[in-house]
């Protein structure tokens, strides 16, 4: 199987898309919608969507592993912003009439400071060496996870840099119908992006965790393929997203052959997010850490240990998983 592609930039919609002006479901106090039309995009259509992989769309936050003091790395996604001044002038610009003349950035003045760490993502645009940002105003990029940063502890909570292992959720290797949490090498996950899920990620919609008891998984994306999706039509891929199982995700993500990304979310098709019971936890999860293999012993607090302790055993669901300190 190919390796499929990694988000390293915001995705295009497979539909061409249109603005409704009603509050949004998807972001609080945003008073109008984006909503798919039945029309693909001329994006879906130029990457060859009809030979594309399907993949379930999993909501948490972006990562990426990529080397930092010479070693496999995670990285949290941070994107640079325009200050105060550039984003008013941008925004009058969205909203101007004459909006037919292309928008000039000056990024050496007009973005907020980022940590000298900081890399641009792999696809950004580049003008006279500089990162350029997207259509969006952002420049997309990232920042190495740090063990004792408290802003990104979560994501901290699923990488060992000692063991130089990430925990990670994905199909078992000899049963698709169910999932394996392990601990897998980073180098084994060099230059992928993955999804960071978890009790205090994105509002927790698969349910993982406690207050008390957190926990937290990466996702790498592309792990999770759709097998019986329906044609490339609006009302039949609204049908399966209602009526399907497999459809209680967040939504789709094509992976095609020249490495582009096309998305789909419920919200496009006017659907709800997040929904009770989500097809990630409609599967079987069996936990396989095998530490046994280090040298030395892991924190006993960190997740590694705790999973640790139940190795070998499986649950009905992901969100039935209970770690007890």
């Amino acid at each position: 199987m190919r390796r499929l592609g990694s988000v390293q930039r915001k995705m295009p919609c497979v539909f061409v898309t249109e603005v409704k002006e009603e509050p949004s479901s998807k972001r609080e106090h945003q008073p109008f919608k984006v909503l798919a039309t039945e029309t693909l995009s001329h994006q879906a259509l130029d990457a060859d969507i009809y030979s594309a992989i399907p993949t379930e769309k999993v909501d948490g936050t972006c990562c990426y592993i990529t080397t930092y003091k010479g070693q496999p790395y995670l990285w949290a996604r941070l994107d640079r912003k325009p200050n105060k001044l550039a984003e008013k002038r941008f925004k009058n610009f969205l909203h101007s009439k004459q909006n037919s003349k292309e928008f000039f950035w000056n990024v050496e003045e007009d973005f907020k400071p980022v940590p000298e760490c900081w890399i641009p993502a792999k696809e950004t645009e580049q003008l006279n060496g500089n990162p350029m940002p997207d259509e969006n105003g952002h420049i997309p990029g990232w920042v190495p996870v740090e063990k004792n940063n408290k802003q990104y502890c979560w994501h901290s909570s699923v990488v060992n840099y000692e063991f130089e292992v990430a925990l990670v959720l994905k199909h078992h290797p000899d049963d698709p119908g169910l999932l394996e949490i392990s601990a897998v090498p980073l180098s084994d996950l060099l230059e992928q992006t993955l999804e960071l899920i978890g009790t205090n990620i994105n509002g927790n919609p698969y349910g993982l965790g406690s207050k008390k008891h957190p926990l937290h998984l990466l996702i790498p994306h592309g792990a999770f393929q759709i097998r019986n999706l329906p044609t490339l039509k609006h009302s039949d891929l609204l049908s399966w997203f209602e009526g399907c199982r497999e459809g209680k995700i967040e939504g789709i993500v094509w992976h095609c052959n020249d490495g582009c990304l096309i998305k789909v979310h419920r919200h496009h098709l006017g659907l709800c997010w997040p929904i009770p019971d989500t097809y990630m936890n409609s599967k079987p999860v069996i936990i396989n850490m095998n530490l046994n293999k280090y040298d030395h012993v892991f924190d006993t607090k960190c997740l590694f240990s705790l999973f640790s302790k139940i190795d070998n055993q499986k649950f009905g669901r992901l969100k039935d998983i209970i770690l007890d300190v």
